[in-house]
């Protein structure tokens, strides 16, 4: 989909921790790893509308991008929110990958096999669950009916439970062709781990990164979660202090939403051990502090990376995009959904696969792709869009290109919406002027409160319990 967004982006401001902004704007709202968001997908949306947008989009000839989704876990993570499924019933893997080869045979015919794929990211689950035959098998069908691109300009990414692999499993996956890692890693401190059954060593992990150093990737990352039952301000500064001495390339720090309604493993937290709300605010507060000091640049909505990562870089050069896998490299490319549950985004469309996996076996099964419902994107979605890829990723909006590339007097057609920005202007989290809207330092942290001005579908949906805390 063409968000439009193409700049040169200045240096990144410094990050300012204003907790009292924090607290006032830092609510619940849209993560906008698409715009429109996945709320405003619709089943009327069907596998036809979705096969020919991506017929039509070989006129464009954009690059791929694969995101394959991987459901299986061997154990529960509390926490988790992820569309997993925890087993060891060997049937039911080998069932699913059956029909996730159909599908890539299915979708592979929909797209000239000139367009190269410049991106692949496998995610879970835990994609680490299969094992080395397995994961052999399914690079070799991707291979088979996609031009998979050589190099080192494409990114092909992984992400690993460190307490599943060890250092010939990452030998396996670099010569599969993956050059950057993704390592779940939350919490180093004991009693969290035991808190949110997911036990694993500073030992383990050091000996992977070392694996994936020796294994020549390009970039590893490590997921961090704040907000863990029986963490502290000190606790997780151990956490990152020990972190930041491993030095990985990037890092992710996420928000820990507490919804036991929705997702049942997280029934298994107690309530009473997870910190209070300006516990978090602080923990926070001293994360950032800690990863600045340490060298590590703000990218924007939890990522941080050191200043030679690929991410810093694109956002440099103009070519950083937000998407369903958060940030990523390459804005050019047209994203392809594998698997059960897995989002894509085509043409002007935006589509995903049905969410059970009995249901996706069965649309496959009977000869059908398995999209089960998507959003066909208008003109006014686009331009929003847009917008909030360019807030997100650039921290600023150059007015006057913006209506030069979409033909519409910008400050004629978003009036109301500048009105809206005008107090977040007063309390310092926007600059207003000089044919820009520019994010403040202040404003940085509250990036999705700031796209939530743009966003036409959120009246009456703001700080709704479907949406995480900023926060």
């Amino acid at each position: 989909m063409d968000r439009g967004v193409r700049t040169m982006a200045e240096p990144a401001s410094p990050v300012c921790f204003d907790e009292e902004l924090v607290s006032r704007y830092g609510g619940r709202g849209p993560r906008y790893t698409s715009y429109p968001t996945a709320l405003q997908f619709s089943e009327s949306f069907t596998a036809d509308d979705y096969r020919r947008n991506a017929i039509a989009s070989n006129d464009v000839d954009k690059p791929l991008s694969l995101y394959v989704h991987i459901p299986f876990c061997s154990s529960l993570c509390y926490y988790c929110a992820c569309n997993k499924i925890v087993t060891r019933n060997v049937v039911r893997v080998q069932s699913y990958m059956r029909s996730l080869h159909r599908e890539i045979q299915r979708q592979a015919a929909l797209f000239d096999r000139g367009r190269n794929v410049r991106q692949l990211h496998f995610g879970g689950g835990t994609p680490t669950y299969l094992n080395q035959h397995e994961l052999t098998e399914l690079m070799a069908w991707l291979n088979n009916e996609f031009s998979l691109e050589p190099g080192a300009s494409r990114e092909f990414s992984i992400e690993v439970d460190p307490r599943t692999v060890d250092r010939e499993s990452i030998a396996l996956l670099s010569d599969l062709g993956f050059n950057r890692l993704s390592l779940g890693i939350q919490d180093f401190d004991s009693r969290v781990q035991m808190a949110v059954n997911r036990i694993q060593t500073i030992d383990e992990v050091d000996r992977l990164l070392a694996s994936a150093r020796h294994s020549n990737f390009n970039s590893v990352s490590f997921d961090l979660i704040y907000g863990l039952p029986h963490q502290t301000v000190e606790s997780f500064d151990r956490t990152l202090a020990t972190v930041i001495d491993m030095r990985p390339d990037r890092i992710a720090i996420y928000n820990y939403a507490h919804l036991p309604q929705r997702f049942k493993g997280q029934r298994m937290i107690n309530e009473a051990h997870i910190p209070a709300p300006q516990v978090k605010l602080r923990i926070f507060h001293n994360t950032i502090d800690r990863l600045s000091a340490a060298g590590y640049e703000y990218i924007g909505m939890d990522h941080f990376a050191l200043p030679h990562d690929d991410l810093v870089v694109a956002r440099q050069t103009g070519t950083l995009q937000r998407n369903f896998q958060g940030y990523s490299t390459h804005g050019d490319c047209e994203l392809i959904g594998l698997g059960v549950s897995a989002i894509g985004s085509i043409g002007s469309v935006y589509s995903q696969n049905a969410t059970s996996t009995i249901e996706y076996e069965a649309m496959l099964g009977a000869g059908r792709l398995p999209v089960k419902r998507g959003i066909v994107v208008d003109e006014d979605d686009r331009l929003r869009a847009q917008i909030i890829q360019s807030l997100m990723c650039y921290d600023e909006l150059d007015l006057e290109a913006f209506g030069k590339r979409n033909q519409v007097d910008f400050c004629s057609y978003f009036a109301a919406e500048l009105g809206r920005l005008k107090p977040l202007e007063q309390d310092g989290l926007v600059e207003i002027g000089a044919g820009r809207i520019r994010i403040t330092s202040r404003g940085r942290l509250l990036l999705r409160s700031i796209a939530m001005v743009f966003d036409r579908y959120l009246p009456g949906e703001q700080n709704s319990s479907r949406y995480s805390k900023a926060i």
